[in-house]
Order: structure tokens, then C-alpha cells, then sequence
């Protein structure tokens, strides 16, 4: 197979906000998330230390925050975040909601994919 294409609206819903595109897609590279928060909605505070994982958060439409070490960051469509493995973060949607989406990946290491749980 030379490519796999698939809208977010027929890709599972995952914790009632997230769209696991990498999982869905097949991809091992990277991980690639879409989330949609209503309005209002605060994300889980979390690092990635355990995974070592960099993160780029890039907001699709709507607006909101992400607050990084209790610094909050502007979340707005056409902003990128890159956001280190230790930093603590999380997303907070404005009163319009928030899509955004979350790639990440290992600084010079191998991507190990994470598998969702069932349903």
C-alpha cells in the first residue's frame, strides 16, 4: 500500500475528545493526535517523561491555551508549540472550543507506537 486516506469523521473517538490519526492511519513513524474539546474543557496536566516524547501541538480551529510549566501559551489556528518531553502541559479550550492536533516523537531515538485501549 502506497498511502491510506481517511477523514477525522470516520475515525473513532477515543476519551470522548481524541482522534488517534497515527493509530487509525496504520503510521509507526510518529505519533499524531486530533483532539476536539468543547468549550471551556481542561486537559489533563501531564509530561511525557515517561515516553520521552517531544510534542508539537498545532491548533486547527477554535483557541485556547496551553499552559507549560504553569506558563500559558496562546493556542490559536496558524501558532506550533514544541513542547520538551519534561515540561509539564496542558490544553484548556476558549468559549468556542478548541481542535488541535498533537504529533509527536523521541529526539534521536525510535518511535515506539502506543496502542489505545479498547473501547
Amino acid at each position: 500500500m502506497s498511502y491510506k486516506a481517511l477523514d477525522a469523521d470516520e475515525m473513532n473517538v477515543t476519551w470522548g475528545t481524541f482522534r488517534m490519526v497515527r493509530h487509525e492511519l496504520g503510521g509507526t513513524a510518529f505519533g499524531l493526535n486530533q483532539i476536539d474539546f468543547p468549550p471551556y474543557k481542561v486537559g489533563p496536566e501531564h509530561d511525557e517523561m515517561q515516553s520521552g516524547q517531544e510534542e508539537i501541538y498545532y491548533c486547527i480551529s477554535g483557541s485556547g491555551t496551553l499552559t507549560i510549566d504553569g506558563d500559558p501559551v496562546e493556542l490559536r489556528p496558524g501558532r506550533y508549540i514544541l513542547v520538551s518531553p519534561d515540561a509539564k502541559r496542558h490544553p484548556e479550550a476558549g468559549e468556542d472550543g478548541m481542535s488541535f492536533i498533537c504529533a509527536g516523537g523521541v529526539p534521536g531515538g525510535v518511535y515506539e507506537p502506543w496502542v489505545p485501549p479498547e473501547e
